[in-house]
């Protein structure tokens, strides 16, 4: 399990580090188009500006999100609960752990 804990641990730190790149592509948003009341629909770079923001919005949405999912599976690690299916309580398959180490359920309960 310690290799485990380790491997969840270093994608958190990768994961943790997601959000400066994330800031750094919302500075590159020009500043006129983070202000609201700067709507001028004659701006050519308008729908690129804003494919720019859902971009970034995305990217935080999902760090966030995988995150959370680490954290989780470092806390079933600890609770010696870590592997096993939330829905039956059997074993998840060693191969699916390492296709999907945040996974909180065997393939026969995989939605």
């Amino acid at each position: 399990m310690d290799s485990i804990e380790k491997r969840l641990r270093r994608r958190l730190a990768e994961v943790e580090d997601r959000p400066a790149a994330s800031r750094h592509l919302v500075e590159g948003v020009p500043e006129a188009a983070r202000d609201p009341g700067a709507d001028d629909e004659c701006d050519p770079r308008r729908s690129e500006v804003a494919w720019e923001r859902q971009q970034a919005a995305a990217l935080a949405a999902r760090t966030e999100r995988e995150r959370g999912d680490l954290l989780a599976a470092l806390d079933r690690l600890a609770a010696g609960t870590y592997g096993l299916c939330e829905v039956c309580g059997r074993p998840i398959p060693a191969a699916r752990l390492e296709a999907r180490p945040t996974t909180t359920r065997c393939v026969d309960h995989a939605s």
